[in-house]
């Protein structure tokens, strides 16, 4: 099994790489790809860029040319649902993106046309893995699962974060999972979004993401490692 891991910035990933052994490096699409093993799992990483558009690039390289059986995505987002907390880790059940919309023509926000479906859901088996790996954290860390929403937008209003929850349910925002998602349902691979949650996507979004992303970062790499080591 290989396994693809996409993180867009490079904070996001550097803790992988520092575990990944036998590296070798390819350059795709002006991204660095990096494969090994992590633990003796075959793994093919790479830092997307932040958006939709390079996520999704992303992912498609590492299907049709580092043949990922299954794909992660790891990194940062900000809390939606009253439930989640600074530091929590969140695990996708499904993603939708929330930026899509052609409500002019009669659709709902985020529906995509013609296409079976617009949220997309994550595999089953890697989310209860994931799960399983929540005994792994540090005390007061909780993980939760729900839907993660995805935009080219950076959620740091009362407002928009309010409509977010209230328009599509979501429980966490951030800018690359709904694509990733996307891409993988396409190619019908299996895939998981994990997110730690730096920010509560309003007012104090841009304050609390420089206070608490290294210690986010840290949380999701810890259960990303777990899991990677139960699969």
């Amino acid at each position: 099994m290989i396994i693809g891991i996409i993180g867009a910035m490079e904070e996001e990933v550097s803790g992988l790489e520092e575990k990944l052994e036998g590296e070798k490096e390819a350059v795709c699409a002006g991204m660095r790809f990096l494969t090994g093993s992590i633990g003796g799992r075959k793994v093919a990483l790479v830092c997307s860029g932040i958006g939709k558009v390079n996520a999704a690039v992303a992912a498609t390289i590492l299907v049709e040319r580092f043949h990922a059986d299954c794909i992660l995505n790891t990194g940062i987002a900000g809390g939606i649902a009253p439930e989640v907390k600074l530091g929590d880790v969140v695990l996708s059940t499904d993603c939708q993106e929330h930026d899509f919309d052609v409500t002019a023509f009669g659709y709902e926000k985020g529906c995509i046309p013609r296409m079976k479906t617009s949220t997309f859901p994550a595999d089953q088996r890697l989310l209860e893995l994931a799960k399983s790996c929540e005994e792994e954290l540090s005390s007061g860390v909780t993980v939760h699962a729900g839907r993660v929403l995805s935009g080219d937008l950076f959620v740091s209003s009362r407002e928009k974060k309010e409509e977010l929850y209230r328009d599509f349910h979501g429980i966490c925002c951030e800018m690359e999972g709904a694509a990733i998602a996307h891409t993988a349902y396409l190619y019908g691979v299996p895939y998981l979004v994990i997110r730690a949650i730096s920010d509560q996507a309003d007012m104090t979004a841009t304050e609390n993401y420089a206070a608490f992303e290294a210690q986010a970062i840290e949380n999701f790499l810890a259960l990303t490692l777990h899991m990677l080591a139960a699969l």
